[in-house]
């Protein structure tokens, strides 16, 4: 391993089933060492986790990543949205975080929601319209399903605060992560006391927002880490928020994620309030908005379709007239939580690979129906689509893209786009940069660039049909079918 140019940062992405560390070369972002260890997720209704295991995993990876980790002058964290962590006077977990796939607080969002001015207060106020994910509604449930918990929290925090906090011995957050809770006013980026009010929250028992660029505290002296005493601790932020950090995204410029969910989002000027809830109006890392969508169908449902017709996932064959929706797990763009999947077109003489092709172009289609949702108007809509996630090197996935979008698509080849963002907000405290000009130093986009190719407007044209043919169907609740 040849010797670093520049001071050496560390970039941590804590996950919902692990905590990765990456140790980064602040002058050229080159990676020097990685680690990586995992979390448990409880199964059934809740999906919990254990706070104390994400410092013990955050532990590992820095033991895996070996001298690097000590020689590093400045770590930041990026870390799952939304979960509710509940501390107590000695700052040890109540209970175990509920996470933000933990939907058990579905009727608390809707009942927020018609309870404090409705869905366009709520998009005014706070940029998005609560949902069983955000941590208001997380609170919401706690206090009626386990009010001795709400009696023994003393502080609330996310994911990555509790980690930060760890570290520095401060209760910290930035503005990123503040917008996904539900209790944070994006119009005044402060605290909101009217909900906290409403759900019994005193505003004492939350983190102090830290600013983009300020320094959230230095490494104490008892931990169990390889850091010096002194080592500079960044905000931290989001995932989302830091991975477009991690992007070095400038406005305008379109993100499609393609994992188990499919997620777009790009930076912009303009703070969102969409009152569909379509589009949350999450703020950025570093003083912008970070409109995004977000599709529940991806690359899992595509996956389970593959499986089910026993073909390869690139196995895929053209096809015409076939339209599959792949809706497996309900929709939420577009919104139709009660959906299953619908296929429309079968003939004697279809093949399993255009079964297949069929449900790529389902979800496709639901992606970039999100994404037009999210771009501003002014946004350049022949700009590459930046595509990373677990999909985005598949052949399959790229083609269908390029296809639909009639868009070039560019793949990056960093990996770990996470905590990347993390480290390039670690090196923005070293050398005072804007941690997305960082990134952009370190040409993380750099990949391929797939030529567009003309936009299949025929077979976009038949899914929107189909959808809307179907919507009263796909809108029926389980116990009606």
């Amino acid at each position: 391993m040849s010797a670093a140019e520049g001071p050496l940062v560390v970039g941590v992405d804590t996950s919902t089933q692990s905590t990765k560390a990456l140790v980064v070369d602040a002058s050229t972002g080159r990676v020097v060492a990685s680690g990586q260890a995992p979390h448990t997720v409880s199964s059934g209704a809740g999906r919990e986790s254990d706070p104390r295991q994400w410092w013990d995993a955050l532990c590992e990876a820095l033991r895996q990543c070996g001298d690097a980790a000590r020689e590093a002058a400045a770590v930041s964290i990026g870390g799952q949205q939304h979960g509710l962590v509940t501390l107590d006077d000695r700052g040890e977990p109540v209970r175990p975080a509920l996470l933000w796939n933990d939907v058990r607080s579905a009727p608390q969002a809707r009942r927020l929601t018609e309870e404090l001015g409705g869905a366009k207060f709520w998009a005014e106020r706070t940029g998005s319209v609560p949902a069983a994910s955000f941590t208001v509604t997380k609170w919401a449930w706690l206090a009626e399903n386990e009010p001795e918990s709400v009696r023994a929290t003393k502080a609330v925090r996310l994911p990555h605060d509790y980690l930060t906090e760890r570290l520095t011995g401060q209760g910290t957050t930035d503005r990123g992560d503040a917008s996904g809770t539900g209790w944070w006013a994006s119009g005044t980026e402060s605290y909101d006391e009217e909900i906290l009010a409403r759900v019994g929250l005193d505003p004492a028992m939350l983190p102090r927002v830290v600013r983009s660029g300020e320094v959230a505290g230095t490494v104490r002296d008892s931990h169990d880490l390889p850091f010096s005493k002194g080592t500079l601790v960044a905000p931290g932020t989001g995932d989302n928020a830091a991975a477009a950090l991690g992007l070095g995204l400038r406005p305008g410029m379109p993100v499609l994620s393609l994992g188990t969910s499919g997620t777009v989002y790009a930076v912009s000027k303009r703070r969102p309030t969409d009152p569909t809830g379509t589009v949350a109006g999450f703020a950025d890392a570093h003083g912008d908005w970070l409109p995004l969508a977000c599709t529940l169908n991806c690359t899992l449902a595509v996956d389970r379709l593959a499986t089910l017709l026993g073909l390869d996932r690139e196995a895929v064959e053209p096809t015409t007239g076939l339209t599959l929706l792949p809706y497996l797990d309900g929709e939420r763009t577009p919104n139709l939580p009660n959906a299953s999947g619908l296929l429309h077109g079968l003939r004697h003489d279809t093949t399993a690979g255009q079964l297949l092709q069929a449900a790529y172009d389902g979800a496709v289609h639901a992606l970039l129906g999100a994404l037009d949702l999210v771009l501003d108007d002014d946004a350049d809509r022949s700009a590459p689509l930046l595509l990373i996630g677990g999909g985005a090197r598949g052949t399959a996935w790229q083609q269908t893209v390029r296809r639909l979008s009639g868009r070039p698509v560019q793949v990056p080849e960093a990996k770990e786009l996470v905590a990347l963002g993390a480290a390039a907000q670690a090196a923005g405290l070293l050398t005072g940069e804007d941690p997305a000009a960082v990134a952009r130093r370190w040409n993380t986009t750099r990949g391929p660039v797939l030529d567009a190719v003309e936009r299949d407007e025929e077979t976009l044209a038949r899914i929107s049909g189909v959808l809307s043919d179907a919507a009263p169907l796909l809108e029926r609740s389980p116990e009606a079918h």
